[in-house]
């Protein structure tokens, strides 16, 4: 059996990569590994190690679901923040037969300028197919919605929510839940709810991934836009009455900052604490 294995960060979910992996599965006798290098958004404030490892999670996670639909199989990891030891790294991991590497155009690739096809391929002797992806003007061939929560993940309404607009269009969800302030204690109750809501979405059916925020909720979405390319945002909060997030026009000013459509979803209790 051939393996594929593919490099990739950006355009990971770009139509021409997918064309490429789905034209190598359908030869037959292919399997694939993903390998997405940390790669730091382009504009934005200040970006941590640990916020651009666990963005680069996200894409694998989604693509690996998304993937599987199709009935596609794709083992991965997160790589290096250089993409050519990443690949390396990959290459001497995975034994592959053949790489793909998937980059943004030559006009805005960091990777082409550091000449990362052919390095690739002198260093390793294998064939390098390189994939171009135009994100601007090709767009995403399925919609991706942010959702931001925390106290209200696991509520019903948004979930419901989520199914509906999955069932309109094939939609990937990024969901950020803030952490509740400071370290410890209340990181592992974001990542206890995190966890547990993945698990309830998808065993609804939906591709999703998801990360833990900042504790400024705005914040912690604009991290969220810098790091992701989405269509639009779903916010649940609490009822008007109990809610900081809509005490502190939340759902108005990341609305002004994306310039993306805001859903707003009101729970009127708290989610069940994850165990």
């Amino acid at each position: 059996m051939r393996k594929v294995l593919v490099v990739a960060n950006q355009t990971v979910g770009g139509a021409s990569l997918l064309d490429a992996v789905r034209a190598r599965a359908g030869e037959g006798d292919a399997s694939f590994a993903l390998v997405v290098p940390r790669n730091r958004p382009p504009h934005g404030g200040i970006i941590y190690d640990e916020a651009v490892r666990h963005a680069a999670e996200v894409r694998l996670s989604l693509a690996k679901q998304f993937m599987a639909q199709e009935g596609i199989q794709i083992e991965g990891e997160v790589g290096d923040e250089d993409p050519f030891t990443a690949a390396m790294d990959g290459i001497a991991l995975y034994q592959p037969d053949e790489v793909i590497v998937s980059t943004l155009p030559r006009t805005s690739s960091g990777w082409l300028r550091r000449d990362l096809v052919e390095r690739i391929q002198e260093a390793s002797g294998l064939p390098v197919e390189h994939v171009v992806t135009d994100l601007d003007r090709e767009g995403l061939p399925f919609h991706v919605t942010l959702v931001l929560a925390n106290q209200t993940m696991g509520a019903q309404a948004l979930l419901e929510k989520l199914k509906a607009k999955a069932a309109e269009r094939e939609t990937l969800f990024v969901v950020v839940v803030p952490q509740d302030g400071g370290h410890g204690h209340h990181t592992g109750e974001a990542r206890s709810r995190l966890r547990e809501t993945l698990r309830s979405f998808r065993d609804a059916g939906l591709i999703a991934a998801g990360t833990i925020g900042n504790p400024d909720p705005y914040q912690a979405a604009k991290n969220a836009l810098d790091s992701f390319r989405v269509d639009d945002v779903v916010i649940s909060t609490l009822d008007a009455g109990r809610s900081r997030w809509l005490r502190g026009n939340l759902i108005e000013r990341v609305r002004e900052h994306s310039g993306k459509p805001v859903d707003h979803v009101e729970a009127g209790e708290p989610a069940p604490a994850a165990p």
